[in-house]
């Protein structure tokens, strides 16, 4: 007879506060970047995006001066990997866009990608896919504004705009794994942002264990069974491997 004790699956909700440490900034955060700067928001807001060249052309400098292409992955996001192939069923469900936890090693369908990823661009006519470094290669040529090469209709980041709804698929999938996890963890997010802040009260319902790793209080601190202030780079890798261990 197998006696082998079932390994709790484990739910990682990452927000920006998890890259930080890999040189992209906290756009929402205490010293953001909407806080500094509001007319950037403008920048990755769909209907502002649609109506004004001037707004796209500002967009695709972005992206190509920006440091999201070129960031590697940190020690937080090595710790998600490590515990996941120490045998221990992880789901990951990341507000970022960034692409760090699959750079670090996380399989693509272990990720739950709930705002799109700034590594491809997709048309918003036809909705064909490709990839964001050849886009930003034609922005380097001259292009200021690239079209769709298939239709001509206009190209974005294939993240989600505000002003844009989330993917249905992809929040229905993270909704099942929060219902069925056994560890909730959320960490470098301010659980302030809708539907994915709701996530971490829905696994709480569902009797999860919920772990708050923020720097800053959270809406749904008085819910978590744990809260962590420390430092994520330290603080993280330290809690999964107490969660590894058993």
């Amino acid at each position: 007879m197998n006696t082998a004790k079932k390994r709790p699956l484990v739910a990682i909700l990452s927000g920006a506060g998890i890259s930080t440490d890999s040189g992209i900034p906290d756009y929402r955060g205490p010293d953001g970047l909407w806080r500094r700067d509001p007319e950037a928001e403008k920048l990755v807001t769909y209907s502002y995006y649609m109506s004004d060249p001037e707004i796209r052309r500002r967009s695709w400098r972005m992206r190509r001066d920006g440091p999201a292409l070129h960031a590697r992955p940190n020690v937080a996001h090595e710790a998600v990997v490590h515990l996941e192939r120490s045998g221990v069923p992880v789901r990951v469900i990341t507000q970022n866009v960034d692409g760090l936890h699959q750079l670090a090693g996380m399989p693509e369908r272990k990720v739950l990608e709930l705002h799109g990823s700034a590594r491809a661009v997709q048309c918003t006519r036809c909705k064909v896919r490709s990839g964001m470094e050849a886009a930003l290669e034609r922005v380097a040529a001259g292009d200021p504004d690239p079209a769709c090469e298939a239709c001509g209709g206009i190209l974005k980041s294939a993240t989600v705009m505000f002003g844009e709804g989330l993917d249905p698929v992809v929040l229905g999938e993270a909704v099942a794994v929060t219902k069925a996890c056994e560890v909730f963890i959320a960490v470098g997010t301010s659980l302030q942002v809708h539907p994915a802040a709701s996530l971490a009260g829905l696994a709480a319902d569902h009797g999860a264990r919920l772990v708050i790793v923020n720097a800053e209080p959270t809406p749904y601190d008085d819910r978590a069974d744990e809260l962590v202030r420390e430092p994520i780079g330290t603080a993280l890798p330290a809690l999964l491997e107490r969660i590894a261990a058993g």
